[in-house]
């Protein structure tokens, strides 16, 4: 992947003087998109074009190339990027008619606003170079499959952004910490998951590049080559995103994978939920990172007063400084109900939704909200310097609205499991070394599950050795407001926190010692 990637970074070279190199990703990204989908396209093209002769219905045809050749999109036009290169004095006029002839689904090319760059790109004689050097990359999800994909737009981002000194962390989640999410939300539901003919659904309020959608599906699914936990299992991927070129990529892969593309959906989820009404299997979210929300002030207030404690953010509202616990709290909306099967959550999160707001802050009483209605399963602290071009300590919140049996019932007997790195290995080392994890090791971090109505049965459950595990007895309902507790007094050089209530003290079930992680910056 990274020599296709560098590949595809050397095409920006054309570029250079003509854009700056925070510019290039206007022309990449979409030209990457179009000839991934010209090679999807390449096997079945004649046969499409036939069809499109005789069938003047786009919804007809539509369904007819759906039926015959499994795609969910098509393009009408005559042209290819091979035919497209043999005629360089027609090639800007050619490519705009290739781009329009896509089926109404594809509107990625709109979004990039790539009719204005194929005109620059033609006025400064950079148009041709850019159409022969892509033409030569062979894109087809034979070759480059899905996930690889996803894993080629990831390292273009990351250059994108690296050039123009933004945090790449905006932009997408690494994979490898979506590996772990996804471990996490589906453990113990294997033999739900296994069934054959299952429906899962998934959804991600912040989409991006869809890496967290695509992911989930590799891990049930599967692909040609790897397959997943069950390739019968059907799963459904729902998402959301505001920025319209990150949108792009996410619906062309969607696309590229046979999901419904109405299923991915452009607009501000915080301002205007475009999946109001709907409830999901597993969530999965990686929200920006102290980022304000007055963009969608006006109408999360307007929201709140309307559906009161029932809505979306009934239980508080943070400062309007940093937006993360409304993803939380949104998520936690999202959740199928525990009366149709229950519902997981994961979101990956820094300190500051664990430690701001002082007590009967917004930011507390949305942390009450969650523990008096025992939502809170897990929280892991990820290693630092995990995410591109910054160290901050991140966190990964799993949410679950139906708990296991063997955890017991009621407010006396909840728990909260934290992982967190092992406070005496060097931190960057731990880093480096949790990216190359290996996915059985991931799931070792799997925790017993319960038998529940989606035929979920127990696991075994064992704690990475890196990692420490921690199981929180409540022996009193839960508190209003979190303490953290500092370990600098404990001898483990200030590494570890415990998260209690501040009517609880020390015991047998509750030691005072217990392990968190260091905080976010």
């Amino acid at each position: 992947m990274s020599s296709l990637g560098n590949f595809v970074w050397d095409i920006a070279d054309q570029l250079r003087g003509v854009y700056r190199p925070h510019q290039y990703g206007s022309v990449i990204l979409p030209m990457t998109i179009l000839r991934r989908l010209d090679c999807q396209l390449a096997g079945t093209r004649n046969e499409v074009r036939a069809l499109a002769a005789i069938n003047d219905n786009p919804n007809v045809l539509a369904a007819r190339i759906r039926q015959q050749y499994g795609l969910g999109f098509y393009n009408t036009s005559e042209y290819d990027l091979e035919r497209l290169k043999s005629d360089p004095d027609g090639l800007r006029a050619n490519l705009l008619d290739y781009i329009s002839r896509f089926s109404s689904n594809i509107d990625v090319f709109e979004r990039f606003k790539f009719e204005n760059e194929i005109a620059t790109l033609a006025e400064k004689n950079r148009l041709l170079l850019v159409v022969r050097q892509f033409a030569e990359i062979d894109l087809h999800p034979g070759t480059v499959p899905n996930a690889e994909m996803g894993d080629l737009f990831e390292e273009l981002i990351r250059k994108f952004a690296e050039a123009s000194n933004e945090e790449a962390g905006e932009h997408f989640t690494p994979r490898d910490a979506i590996r772990l999410i996804v471990d996490l939300l589906f453990a113990g539901d294997d033999d739900g998951l296994m069934a054959p003919g299952v429906v899962r659904s998934v959804y991600d309020p912040t989409a991006g590049t869809g890496g967290m959608l695509s992911v989930a599906e590799e891990h049930l699914v599967g692909t040609t080559d790897t397959p997943g936990l069950n390739p019968g299992a059907r799963l459904r991927l729902y998402g959301q995103e505001l920025n319209d070129q990150s949108y792009a990529i996410c619906k062309s892969d969607m696309i590229a994978k046979g999901q419904d593309a109405s299923n991915i959906r452009l607009g501000d989820t915080l301002a205007d939920d475009l999946f109001a009404g709907r409830e999901f299997d597993y969530c999965m979210s990686n929200p920006p990172y102290g980022v304000d929300w007055k963009a969608s002030e006006d109408a999360v207030k307007a929201e709140r007063a309307a559906t009161g404690r029932n809505g979306r953010f009934g239980a508080g509202l943070p400062k309007i400084g940093d937006g993360q616990m409304l993803f939380l709290t949104h998520l936690a909306s999202k959740m199928r109900t525990a009366r149709d099967g229950g519902g997981r959550a994961g979101i990956v999160l820094n300190g500051s939704p664990l430690f701001n707001g002082a007590a009967e802050s917004g930011e507390s009483e949305i942390r009450r909200h969650l523990l008096e209605n025992d939502l809170v399963d897990a929280i892991v602290a990820l290693p630092t310097s995990m995410f591109y071009n910054t160290g901050i300590s991140t966190y990964i919140w799993i949410l679950d609205n139906t708990k296991p049996s063997e955890r017991g019932q009621g407010a006396a007997h909840r728990r909260i499991i934290l992982l967190h790195q092992d406070a005496q290995e060097p931190r960057r080392q731990v880093a480096r070394d949790q990216r190359d994890r290996p996915r059985p090791q991931r799931a070792d971090l799997r925790r017993p599950r319960r038998p529940g109505p989606r035929g979920r049965r127990p696991q075994p459950g064992l704690c990475d050795h890196r990692l420490r595990l921690l199981d929180h007895h409540r022996r009193t309902p839960p508190p209003a407001e979190l303490r953290v507790q500092h370990g600098a007094n404990r001898g483990d050089g200030g590494a570890g926190r415990s998260i209690q209530g501040p009517a609880e003290q020390p015991g047998p079930g509750n030691p005072a010692g217990s392990a968190g992680s260091t905080r976010g910056r």
